[in-house]
């Protein structure tokens, strides 16, 4: 039997953990439209081509993009570095999930700390 750490007049009121989740995506919602806002012309026709949202977890800011088909994915997997460059400006700890709903495949999940600038990426 697992005993909370904490007595229940420490824990937070079921009030505070609802606003608190309704906060969280009120800020979740206003990073997609400012980040959406900071893209230049291609990465903005680039997001409408999928399915993408940003969610909070554990303090990290995670943008999620769900390909509706290969090109899609292949682009955005190609734009990578740059998105990484965008996502930088909201956070210092970020992630992003790439996912094709073709194939079902395991997301592709990477950390922002991981990725070459576009200078840096090799050349195909």
């Amino acid at each position: 039997m697992n005993h909370p750490y904490l007595s229940p007049d420490d824990l937070p009121s079921h009030r505070t953990i609802q606003l608190s989740k309704i906060l969280f995506r009120q800020l979740e919602e206003a990073i997609k439209q400012n980040f959406f806002l900071a893209g230049n012309r291609i990465t903005r026709i680039l997001l409408s081509s999928c399915h993408w949202y940003f969610k909070i977890n554990s303090g990290i800011l995670i943008l999620i993009m769900i390909c509706p088909d290969i090109e899609s994915y292949q682009n955005i997997i190609r734009t990578v570095p740059q998105f990484t460059n965008m996502l930088k400006r909201f956070t210092n700890r970020g992630r992003i999930t790439i996912s094709s709903s073709v194939n079902k495949d395991i997301p592709w999940v990477l950390s922002i700390d991981e990725i070459l600038p576009e200078e840096d990426s090799p050349t195909n």
